[in-house]
């Protein structure tokens, strides 16, 4: 390497003759200061100096060279930042990029091993910048390139492995901030031991786990699927170990983060709005923390409590689990005896832990099981790919580490139990079913059609359902096991009550609690919308979403049972003086966050596209850790892929929550959906209900009281009553200015769920949001009027003639 004298003398050389510097290359005689920029041959990408977020700080870095938001994807200095506009780069004769500042000292370099000949740097458009022999246009030749050390992004092309040749690992890294490219405390990272498998550690701590690839997928990540957007794949061969992600059109901008929170997201450009979409969102419920339940623990995020030890073990201190401490685990009840064990085979689960663990490409599963018996320690057994029927083994030889359930996971994993925990349960039968993955342990007891739906895989679920409605319909009963779990309906047990009739507290046999909502005789909710109830809230799985575990139709009697929620629903606590003070801003700002992100889900991720109709306070309950879960699902509503609207002559809804077009003209969409979260983030914030707000000074409703104090920049005094401390303003400020876009009068004026997200979860610039939709009280009463009156038809609306009060 240069001498620093020669360095210093070489770059004030270079500040008094400087050579004209190519599109996207730089060479030894050439160097970029800071206002300089390269640009990749396509211009996708440029690479220069600039400052992240609110920082002054410079970096050098890369970002996206066509679109109008300045996004890093790469930070050079992300730990040496520069404190003014004085730095350059260039290339040195042995092929070493260095970035110099003021005083002519390096602060920066890449670590190029191999001698150079005659070395230029390229950035290349698929936003890899190289250093490389000129003219030669092999990658695998290069000296060195910015792929090898991600930040906190990644484009497509880059990888999360291991080269086995070199020793060298790919992994990501959070940033500090938004304003801070240096490493924060999380990292992605791909372990070797056993079979591989993605890692996710907070403080070198493991927080998340992908679970093994299967040959179609991680175990763990059901949501990362076959899609329209981007391809992935996962590599395994005697040079390297990788996972990476391609684009099915490589004209798109496309990356994955790592943010602070930990929450991987896969964020998608869209050039018609010009604003990224959050695409999706991985580690999305608390049953995705490691180990959460501890050894031979099984998380399952729609039980209550959601650890429970896998069959044929129990809690090692059962205390701790009394408490909700579940970091003990699990033992056997009966230990293994070796030569008379068989196995126990369960699906629909994130496969264990892999560093521990043993793997054979070539076995068949029956070759796999028997060389798992005739090792003693040996606990568990899979097949390693299940693609074309299963080929390969994998085994465990210790506890089985971090498992969950997952419906969508259709891989086996045969646990190894002593041959007397193996003996078959025997059903009793009733017409109470529960609708898990086809051979849950919660199917305690169900209708005869529903075994056999349950075990034909020719009949989907909602065939099933009705198949069991008849069934349930015609048996006899003397008494419903509902009304056992809630000691005959007791009015000591009784949760509350709403227009559907009374919910109660109830205890199963096993000891789980649970909500049953028994449907009154002059409920407004009727056969229709409890078998549409069903129907939808049947294929939904997301941690803030209720769980329905089971129904039951009895001559007049409809029942629906749901996972207990303790702290009840969110109307319970923002609208009253005392119990307000329980809801301190980050918890407020957390429902608010949970609400949007089931409502993604049902908009977006979940197999139906679903418009829920109904969203307000009252359905919206509180977990035991004060989480959101959005229920009742009586008015939803699925639409297919290239629906995006539809209309009814029957608008039906909660006033103060109802969209404009939908009151008036009978048109939802999931922009409704977005209407009625805006008004529940006002009323979170306010701690005020829309429908009835009164003020002295005005005769407007919530959402018009919002819409003045923002438009005379005095927005922060709609928080006035909840007290929030300094910290915590901005997020205030955001969750109101995000309120306002959500109830924009013109639907198309309103983002989707993916941005609002993605809005809560950055500090980027938003959007000026336009007049609201029903802003005053008249409104709503106008609208209600009107929808009972007839109206001439069109091409575009129809017709208005119920509009249910609730």
């Amino acid at each position: 390497m240069d001498s620093i004298p020669m360095l210093v003398f070489c770059f004030i050389s270079f500040l008094i003759v400087r050579t004209a510097t190519p599109t996207d290359t730089i060479n030894t005689a050439q160097f970029i200061r800071d206002g300089d920029t390269i640009v990749s041959a396509g211009g996708t990408y440029e690479l220069g100096f600039f400052s992240p977020g609110k920082s002054k700080s410079r970096y050098l870095g890369i970002w996206y060279g066509k679109i109008s938001v300045q996004t890093a994807v790469w930070v050079a200095n992300r730990e040496t930042p520069l404190n003014d506009s004085s730095g350059v780069v260039r290339l040195t004769n042995q092929g070493l990029l260095v970035l110099l500042n003021r005083s002519g000292s390096i602060i920066w370099s890449s670590n190029t091993s191999t001698p150079a000949r005659n070395p230029v740097a390229q950035l290349l458009d698929s936003g890899n910048l190289v250093v490389k022999e000129e003219g030669d246009n092999n990658m695998e030749n290069s000296l060195w390139q910015s792929f090898d050390y991600p930040g906190n992004t990644l484009i497509p092309g880059m990888k999360v492995g291991r080269n086995i040749k070199t020793g060298m690992d790919w992994y990501v890294t959070s940033w500090k901030s938004p304003d801070d490219p240096s490493r924060g405390n999380i990292t992605g990272i791909l372990v070797p031991e056993g079979y591989p498998e993605l890692l996710l550690l907070e403080d070198s701590k493991p927080k998340h786990r992908a679970g093994p690839w299967n040959g179609l997928q991680f175990s763990g990540m059901p949501q990362v699927k076959p899609n329209p957007v981007y391809i992935f794949e996962f590599v395994y061969n005697d040079k390297e170990i990788y996972y990476t992600e391609q684009l099915h059109n490589s004209s798109r901008h496309w990356r994955v983060v790592l943010p602070q929170s930990g929450d991987i997201q896969h964020i998608l450009w869209i050039e018609q709005t010009q604003s990224w979409l959050l695409y999706e969102t991985a580690n999305t419920d608390n049953c995705e923390t490691y180990a959460l339940c501890g050894a031979n623990g099984i998380c399952s995020i729609n039980n209550s409590p959601v650890c429970n030890c896998l069959k044929g073990f129990e809690p090692k201190v059962p205390r701790d689990w009394d408490k909700t401490d579940w970091s003990s685990g699990c033992v056997r009840k009966t230990a293994l005896n070796c030569s008379r064990d068989g196995f126990r085979k369960l699906r629909g689960v994130k496969m264990p832990e892999t560093r521990k663990s043993w793997f054979n490409r070539s076995m068949d599963l029956e070759e796999c099981k028997n060389t798992c018996l005739k090792n003693c320690s040996c606990t568990a057994y899979t097949n390693l790919d299940i693609r074309d029927g299963g080929s390969g083994c994998l085994l465990w030889f210790n506890d089985l580490i971090d498992m969950r359930t997952f419906v969508q996971n259709e891989q086996d994993i045969f646990i190894r139990m002593d041959a007397s925990e193996l003996a078959p349960p025997t059903p009793t039968l009733f017409g109470v079913f529960a609708f898990h993955h086809r051979r849950s342990p919660f199917i305690t007891g169900v209708c005869t059609p529903l075994i056999r739906c349950l075990y034909n895989s020719s009949l989907s679920i909602l065939a099933c359902i009705g198949k069991v409605f008849t069934c349930c319909l015609h048996q006899e009963h003397k008494r419903l096991p509902v009304a056992c779990a809630t000691n005959n309906f007791s009015v000591s047990n009784k949760l509350g009550e709403g227009g559907f009739g009374p919910v109660y507290k109830g205890t199963l046999t096993d000891g789980r609690e649970i909500a049953v909502k028994r449907l009154s005789k002059n409920s407004r909710q009727g056969l229709d919308e409890f078998k549409n109830e069903v129907k939808h809230i049947v294929k939904l799985q997301h941690r803030n979403l209720v769980r329905l575990l089971g129904c039951c139709i009895e001559r007049d009697e409809k029942m629906l049972v749901y996972e207990l929620l303790p702290n009840k629903s969110l109307d319970f606590y923002i609208f009253d003086e005392t119990r307000s003070l329980l809801l301190d801003w980050p918890k407020r700002y957390n429902i608010i966050n949970g609400i949007a992100r089931g409502l993604l889900y049902l908009h977006q991720d979940s197999r139906l596209r679903i418009i829920h109709r109904d969203l307000k306070t009252s359905n919206v309950l509180l977990d035991y850790e004060m989480n959101p879960k959005i229920s009742d699902f009586g008015l939803a509503r699925s639409f297919g892929e290239n629906e995006t609207e539809a209309n009814t002559n029957k608008v039906a809804g909660t006033y103060g929550y109802i969209s404009p077009e939908y009151a008036n003209y009978g048109l939802y969409s999931l922009k409704s959906d977005v209407f009625s979260f805006g008004v529940l983030v006002l009323e979170i914030v306010s701690g005020y209900k829309n429908r009835g707000f009164h003020h002295p000074d005005h005769h407007l409703n919530l959402i018009g009281h919002a819409w003045i104090l923002f438009k005379q920049g005095r927005p922060l005094e709609l928080a006035a009553g909840s007290k929030v401390e300094t910290p915590y303003l901005s997020e205030v400020l955001r969750s109101i200015h995000v309120g306002l876009l959500c109830v924009q009068e013109n639907p198309e004026d309103r983002p989707n769920m993916s941005y609002v997200v993605l809005m809560l979860g950055n500090e980027d610039e938003l959007p000026h949001p336009k007049q609201p939709g029903f802003f005053t009280e008249r409104d709503l009463v106008e609208a209600s009027y009107s929808s009972r009156q007839s109206k001439p038809p069109s091409a575009n609306v129809c017709s208005v003639s119920v509009l249910e009060a609730r």
